[in-house]
């Protein structure tokens, strides 16, 4: 168990001081606290676009599956930090909860995603205006706090 430890020890050091900005290209994976609460998942697809996923859990009801995909576009000259960089993002996507009584809707993300200067790791805060369309059109809000670590 202590070499385990060791080397995600080793591996994470030596991955955060090879890293500058690996939030901006590549994949990250992480959680998202909120509704939903589940994994969280980015993947970019230009220099301020990307793809946003989560596989989560929602408390809407009972409580269900929900699967989500947005795509993003992030402002990085809006919010000006001393280290590391904190656009904000805004986007058009879809959620799908599968329950006894499924839901589809669309979805526009806004939120705030703090990359760290020297880390492969990026912390968001969202809110989630939410149309549902099916079974019937209605008004709902989400929202969530999240972490992912990089991986390029």
């Amino acid at each position: 168990m202590k070499k385990i430890i060791m080397i995600i020890v080793a591996f994470t050091l030596l991955t955060i001081t090879n890293v500058t900005y690996s939030q901006s290209g590549g994949f990250g994976l992480g959680i998202v606290l909120g509704e939903p609460t589940g994994l969280s998942a980015k993947l970019w697809t230009g220099s301020s676009n990307a793809l946003d996923f989560a596989a989560a859990w929602s408390f809407k009801g009972e409580g269900s599956m929900l699967l989500q995909v947005d795509y993003v576009w992030h402002d990085f000259e809006l919010i000006r930090v001393s280290s590391g960089r904190l656009p904000l993002y805004y986007g058009i996507g879809g959620r799908a909860v599968f329950s006894d009584d499924p839901l589809v809707g669309v979805r526009i993300p806004v939120g705030l995603d703090y990359q760290f200067a020297n880390a492969p790791i990026d912390i968001f805060l969202e809110i989630v205006p939410i149309f549902d369309l099916i079974p019937s059109t209605d008004f709902d809000l989400g929202g969530g706090l999240g972490i992912r670590f990089w991986f390029n």
